[in-house]
């Protein structure tokens, strides 16, 4: 294990950490010779196993909002022009639409054909509701005072960017979070662009110190990653077990065929035609930030691994990697609109709700909005599908029913947004720098 790659380490740790939380899942909960002490169970998964598994976690958020700041005023500055900024910017915003918009195309036309609501019973539907009411209750209330629209943009610049920052990771805060705090940070990055390079020499220097501070503390969470790893995954089989997967599988079987469809069909395609890169050197390189991904859950998490592979493995130059994926981590999780896209003509479906056409549309254009700005932190899109419940009376203690396999659809949906940052990364790059052509 020692001589063994990160990703390695990771990939091995996840698969231990699966195996024997869905052994534990079914020695106490799933009528094994062990049921009468499930709250044994529960009590070690939330004492000891989960908190465990959150110290890695812990440590690289402490570090998020100051890699955030740092890598966009430095990625700004180094763009050299407002020229330059402006191209870059108008290219990473369109291929995140462009991929948010194939995303959403593929769940709603996956869910239609499929039509994996109908496959759940209504006594099984019951259940759900019953068992996750409880938690249902507070995603309801979270999404049901979403700002509107007209605020949610206001909010992107921030009045108090310490509020925001301190705020970021708040499931309740209302503000603009860590997009605030980006735009703030682009505002600071424009500013020392411009303003005279003597006087602004110092304050770039804190900067990119702050940047290999922050990365440095990255590196000695990663040290911890893999019993990190083994520790969440646990929790999750074990709360999971095999009979929500068997209830839930026919839905959870579309979103993972939608998930795998943007990544293994849809990317490959963007990376050859508009970043004439090989797909397959592409994700040899990228390996390690996708089951970063995949294990933590969590966009802001990855980031730091996003930022060396990029740099590292695919040849990205810095000032594109670190301005392209600081601000991908919020704005580019097509993976989520595709899951929201697939969730909510699901859960429609189990309710007996028939959508025109008209309506699936304003649905599509509604999970391409929300995927931009999603929180990336575990979970941070089931607020915003409540919204979109309740735009099209579908009802929202619906969301009930997928709460105890969200979890395991968030680390796959994770996996697909980290992988869109990259995708978008050498797109851009392939505009600026002009990449090696694609092979084969």
């Amino acid at each position: 294990m020692k001589k063994a790659s990160l990703t390695t380490r990771i990939l091995i740790a996840l698969l231990i950490g699966l195996s024997l939380g869905l052994l534990a899942g079914w020695l106490f909960h799933g009528g094994g010779p062990l049921a009468a002490h499930s709250g044994t169970l529960a009590w070690w998964i939330d004492e000891v196993i989960q908190p465990m598994g959150r110290i890695f976690l812990r440590i690289i958020f402490m570090v998020v909002v100051p890699l955030i700041l740092s890598a966009i005023v430095i990625g700004t500055m180094e763009m050299g022009d407002m020229r330059t900024l402006g191209r870059i910017g108008g290219r990473t915003l369109l291929i995140t639409l462009l991929l948010s918009t194939l995303s959403v195309g593929l769940a709603l036309g996956l869910v239609n054909a499929l039509q994996p609501g109908k496959a759940l019973s209504d006594a099984r539907r019951n259940d759900l509701v019953a068992a996750y009411s409880a938690a249902s209750e507070k995603m309801i209330e979270r999404g049901a005072n979403k700002p509107s629209l007209s605020k949610t943009l206001l909010n992107l610049i921030p009045e108090n960017p310490l509020a925001e920052a301190t705020n970021a990771f708040q499931p309740d805060h209302t503000g603009g979070g860590l997009l605030a705090v980006m735009v703030f940070s682009l505002f600071v990055g424009v500013a020392m662009t411009v303003a005279p390079q003597e006087k602004t020499a110092t304050l770039r220097g804190f900067f990119e110190g702050l940047f290999e501070i922050s990365m440095t503390i990255i590196g000695f969470a990663m040290k911890l990653a893999p019993l990190g790893v083994a520790c969440l995954s646990f929790a999750v089989a074990a709360r999971l077990g095999l009979d929500l997967f068997r209830t839930l599988g026919y839905y959870a079987a579309v979103v993972l065929l939608g998930l795998g469809l943007h990544q293994f069909v849809v990317y490959p395609l963007v990376l050859c035609v508009l970043g004439h890169r090989s797909p397959t050197s592409f994700f040899r390189g990228a390996k390690e930030a996708i089951v970063t991904a995949f294990s933590t859950s969590s966009s802001n998490a990855t980031l730091p691994v996003s930022l060396r592979v990029a740099e590292k493995n695919l040849g990205i130059p810095p000032r594109i990697a670190r301005f392209v994926l600081t601000v991908g981590a919020s704005a580019n999780q097509n993976g989520t609109a595709l899951y929201e896209g697939i969730t909510v003509l699901f859960l429609a479906q189990v309710f007996g709700v028939e959508l025109t056409f008209a309506q699936q549309i304003v649905v599509a254009l509604m999970c391409i909005m929300a995927g931009i700005g999603t929180a990336g932190v575990p979970g941070g899109s089931l607020p915003l599908v409540v919204g979109v419940l309740l735009s099209i009376n579908v009802p929202a203690e619906s969301i009930a029913i997928i709460l105890g396999i969200d979890r395991f659809l968030d680390m796959c949906r994770t996996a697909l947004n980290v992988t869109g940052d990259l995708v978008v990364a050498v797109v851009v790059a392939r505009g600026e720098e002009k990449a090696d052509p694609c092979a084969g």
